[in-house]
């Protein structure tokens, strides 16, 4: 048997109650669980800083070992010049070999030069990655601490939390998918997390914008389901101002 309006609309505010009570568990949280996972980022992006110099640094040292093996050969070719310039037999031929040799000789200053550039860059590389173990470690004691503190609060509220969990599992089952879907698509558009809401002084629960009378009437008879014009949400009724009639010695009083 298919349920009615009415029937959709109090399970809709039943689930409503049920999450809004998950709210205000969670609410108790604070900012502590969008400052854990800040800080994992952080920590992750530190953590990848690390090994990307690491990485650099076993490049510049590949590089200077490199360059040392350079050195060597190029050591190795001015001894053979050296040696050859012992049996030239003119002028041009020692010119020649000179030459060659001065090309090694400045190959080698190169070298050097750069060997030396490049352990000036490992020395800041070094800085860099102590620096960053640094703010690595200090933050990594913050996330201990936060996640101890979030580990409390979530604690203290598990058992209820969860005992709501069931709960909200066997309510959902009462509602059909499509409203579900609905319910949770406009939940989750919500900031203050409301779906569905009350009419209260003649304005919408959730936006405050103001609820035509007509609109109002619908929604007192709920026989199909309103949403408000202004922010969506399915208002499940209208919540009438009680206006209490003052005190008749009260009013003796002040006519005296």
């Amino acid at each position: 048997m298919e349920s009615t309006v009415a029937q959709k609309l109090d399970s809709l505010i039943k689930l409503q109650d049920i999450d809004s009570e998950l709210d205000e568990l969670t609410k108790v949280r604070g900012a502590l669980p969008e400052e854990v996972e800040d800080l994992e980022d952080e920590i992750t992006g530190y953590q990848t800083r690390i090994t990307k110099i690491e990485n650099e640094i076993t490049e510049v040292e590949k590089g200077i070992e490199e360059k040392r093996a350079a050195i060597k050969n190029a050591e190795k070719l001015i001894a053979k010049y050296q040696e050859q310039q012992m049996n030239v037999r003119n002028n041009r031929e020692y010119d020649a070999i000179t030459k060659e040799i001065e090309l090694q000789q400045l190959e080698i200053q190169i070298s050097e030069k750069k060997i030396k550039e490049a352990y000036d860059s490992l020395e800041d590389k070094k800085v860099q990655i102590e620096s960053t173990r640094e703010l690595l470690n200090e933050r990594d004691k913050d996330l201990s601490s936060k996640k101890s503190e979030l580990d409390v609060i979530i604690s203290e509220s598990e058992e209820e939390e969860q005992k709501l969990m069931k709960i909200r599992e066997k309510a959902t089952k009462q509602i059909e998918d499509r409203l579900l879907k609905s319910y949770t698509k406009i939940r989750n558009n919500a900031k203050n997390g409301l779906a569905v809401v009350s009419v209260k002084r003649g304005a919408c629960g959730g936006c405050f914008n103001v609820v035509p009378p007509q609109r109002q009437a619908e929604v007192r008879e709920k026989k199909k389901l309103i949403v408000c014009e202004h922010c969506g949400r399915i208002l499940a009724d209208v919540q009438d101002v009680i206006v209490e009639e003052p005190d008749k010695k009260k009013r003796i009083r002040a006519k005296k």
